[in-house]
This record gives C-alpha cells, sequence and structure tokens, in this order.
C-alpha cells in the first residue's frame, strides 16, 4: 500500500515529482504582465492573446489527445515540453503584437500536448504498478512540489528583471528544458506499458502481471475518439461538472492577469515586491495542495467542488468596496486553484476508461479553453474601461451566478452515492 510506505515513495512517484519540480514558471510569472505591459500591450491585447492561446488549445486538444493515446504519455509530454521551452525562449526577442501571438500558439500547443497526457499518464501508473486510489493525494502533492519550486524561484524574479527584462526568460526557459531527461526516465503506461524503450527504467517498477491488454488498445481509432468524448461529456456524471470546473478555472485565469497591476498600482506593491509576494502565493498554494486529498476527504467530492469555488466567488466580490482585500483574495484563489485540480482530474479519471483517456481530458482541456476564449478579452475590455477591481468583481458576481443556475439545473457532483471517494478507500 502506498500509504505504508509514504515516507519513501517509489522511484516512480519520486520521477513524477522531479518532472513537476520542472514545470514552474516562477522565474517570469511574478513579472509576467508588467513585462507585456512595458512592451506596449494593454490589457484588451493581453486578454486577446489569452483568447488566442485558447483557439488554439481548442484546435490542438483532441488531436494532441489521441495521438497522446496512440503514440504514448511520455512522447506527448516531452513534445509538449519542447514547446513550451521555444515558447518561453521567444519572450527574449518578441517585440510586436504578432510576435507575441506567434508564441502564445506555441505555448498553447505545448499546453494542448502535456494537458491530458500528464493526468493520463498519472492514473494509468498508479492503476498499473500502486493504487489509482491514491490520485488526488499523488497529484496534489506533485502540485505541492510545483509550488515549492516556484516559490524559490519567484523570489528571483523581480531581482533577473531589475537587472534585464529577458533574464527571468532565459531562466525559465533553461528550468523547463532540464525536464527533458526527466521525461526520457519515466516508465510508460497504459497500452505502451511494455515499450522497447522502457528497458533502462527500474526494475521494481515494472510488473509483468500490470500491463494493460494491448489487443483490446490497439482497437482504439480516430473514429472511436469522438463516439466516447461525445458520450462522456454529454452525460451525467462528467456533464455537468466539466462545464462548471471549467467556469471555475477560467475566471481564475482571468483574474492572474490583473495581480501584479493591482499589487503595484492601487495597493502600491514596489515592483521589487512582486517575487517575495508571489513567493508567498506559492508556499500557501503548496501547502494548500499537499493536503488536496485530505481535504476531499473531508469535505467529500461533493462539497469540495460546491464550496470552494463558491468561496473564491464571494471574495471576488470584496475587494471593490475593500481594495485591501484583494490581498487575501489572491492567497484564497491562488490555493483554491491547486486544490481543485486533482480533485477534478481525479473525478474525471474516476469515470473515464484507461482506452482513450488522453483523448477525453484532452476533450476536457478543450472545454476549459472554449469557457477562456469569450471570457478574458471581455474582462480585458472591463478593466481598460473601468478598473481591474472592477473587473474582478464582474468575474466573482458572473460565477456566483452561474453556481446558483448550475446547482438549480443539474448539481456537478449530484449526489453522494454517484461519488467514486478516490482517496477514501
Amino acid at each position: 500500500m502506498l500509504h505504508d510506505t509514504w515516507t519513501r515513495p517509489p522511484p516512480v512517484i519520486l520521477k513524477y515529482y522531479l518532472f513537476q519540480a520542472t514545470m514552474s514558471f516562477g522565474f517570469f510569472w511574478p513579472v509576467f504582465t508588467i513585462f507585456l505591459l512595458n512592451r506596449g500591450l494593454n490589457y484588451t491585447q493581453i486578454g486577446l492573446l489569452g483568447s488566442v492561446s485558447a483557439a488554439f488549445i481548442v484546435v490542438g486538444e483532441i488531436p494532441s489527445g489521441y495521438l497522446s493515446d496512440y503514440i504514448g504519455r511520455r512522447r506527448s509530454l516531452l513534445l509538449g515540453n519542447i514547446l513550451l521551452a521555444l515558447s518561453v525562449f521567444g519572450f527574449v526577442v518578441a517585440q510586436t503584437f504578432a510576435a507575441f501571438a506567434v508564441l502564445w500558439i506555441l505555448w498553447a500547443l505545448g499546453i494542448a500536448f502535456q494537458s491530458g497526457s500528464g493526468d493520463a499518464w498519472l492514473y494509468d501508473t498508479l492503476q498499473d504498478r500502486l493504487r489509482e486510489a491514491e490520485y488526488t493525494r499523488v497529484r496534489g502533492r506533485g502540485g505541492s512540489v510545483n509550488q515549492w519550486v516556484s516559490a524559490g524561484t519567484m523570489l528571483t524574479a523581480g531581482f533577473l528583471y531589475s537587472l534585464d527584462p529577458r533574464l527571468p526568460f532565459v531562466a525559465g526557459g533553461l528550468l523547463l528544458l532540464s525536464g527533458v531527461p526527466v521525461l526520457l526516465s519515466l516508465p510508460a503506461s497504459g497500452r505502451h506499458a511494455n515499450d522497447d524503450d522502457d528497458d533502462s527504467t527500474d526494475s521494481d517498477d515494472t510488473d509483468d502481471d500490470d500491463t494493460v491488454d494491448d489487443d483490446d488498445d490497439d482497437e482504439f481509432t480516430i473514429l472511436d475518439a469522438i463516439p466516447v468524448i461525445r458520450r462522456k461529456l454529454s452525460e451525467p456524471p462528467l456533464r455537468s461538472f466539466v462545464l462548471y470546473t471549467a467556469l471555475f478555472f477560467a475566471i481564475i485565469n482571468a483574474a492572474d492577469e490583473f495581480i501584479q497591476p493591482i499589487a503595484t498600482q492601487r495597493l502600491s506593491l514596489p515592483q521589487e515586491g512582486l517575487g517575495p509576494l508571489y513567493t508567498a502565493f506559492s508556499v500557501v498554494a503548496a501547502i494548500a495542495s499537499y493536503h488536496a486529498g485530505t481535504i476531499e476527504n473531508y469535505l467529500s467530492t461533493r462539497w469540495a467542488v460546491l464550496l470552494i469555488p463558491a468561496l473564491v466567488g464571494i471574495f471576488f466580490v470584496a475587494p471593490l468596496f475593500f481594495p485591501l482585500a484583494a490581498f487575501p483574495l489572491f492567497f484564497v484563489m491562488k490555493s483554491a486553484n491547486t486544490v481543485m485540480k486533482p480533485i477534478a482530474s481525479g473525478y474525471i479519471n474516476e469515470h473515464t476508461e484507461s482506452v482513450g483517456r488522453a483523448t477525453v481530458l484532452s476533450a476536457v482541456s478543450m472545454v476549459y479553453a472554449l469557457v477562456r476564449l469569450p471570457l478574458k478579452p471581455l474582462v480585458g475590455v472591463v478593466a481598460d474601461v473601468r478598473t481591474p477591481l472592477v473587473a474582478l468583481a464582474a468575474l466573482g458576481c458572473f460565477f456566483l451566478a452561474c453556481v446558483v443556475v448550475f446547482h438549480t439545473l443539474e448539481s456537478p457532483v449530484g449526489s453522494v452515492e454517484a461519488e467514486t471517494g478516490v482517496s477514501s478507500d
């Protein structure tokens, strides 16, 4: 049991944590919006770039998810990792809106190749080698590792930016590239668990009896993918759950671009203080992510999905009346985001078969991107016409209204009996 040996995780899990450590954007994220504003962009243009990214995620998610199921999760993760690194390095030289749009497209394709593949790889690996019931716990602790690394790198962001605005992106790109050898050392999962290129993996991580029946998986073709996606996403238990979580993650994503201008312009935080501020975000988020499985067990999936997003929506409105409330809002939304990700992906994995899992998860990411597509530029217009605080309040009111609609028409997790309790046993 993974519980019994948790103080010494298996090597495959340690490798997963190491990969999560390389996927930090901490070197440049605390200064990202300020960097873009200083390059001549406004909030509307930044929102449009987010929509460009979301549009290409929509276009790329299904093909990338199917490709991941076909060529293997590791290869898909590797391709996504390289595309993300190229995008980050591109910010060193980009100067125009068109150039930034190209970088956002590379970023979107990198995210598309990684979005379903990472969670599908982890779930299948736990299912094949350990216990899939530990998914939320392991996924949450992997997120915690990522946040702790982000906390450390974010401390340097303001200093690097003050030396040269391009340095944070050089450091960030190098960190992403360091994930390549880690990915190459990961074992394959699912239908690719017996690939020849896994011969170099740790012998104590493999079990001939735990592999998936290749005959069944080989029958999964591109013609099979569409009906699988339609069935999974158009019926309970995933139909309203995916839409609800998509809206929650979209408002977090849209609000994130306002943190830096609100902190520096409205709350008079010096730019040098952004690194420590984001470090504090990451520390709190790391602690929250580490305990994601415990939170889900204590509240149940149903109540976690209801209470956590609703609490965030309430906090979004408060800074309009009490500007200093923006600081606790930022901490709440960062922590809630890291807690909800493993809970949401765990629930989706529990209701998805191994065959085509990455394809379905990529389709879910496509839905997430579709919701972000109109939201980010619209909120950007509100921020340009009024203020970022008004934009935050508008996001909160909109989300709270949607919460009422969702729970009136079809609850995202309809009943206790519908839950699978991914880590409750």
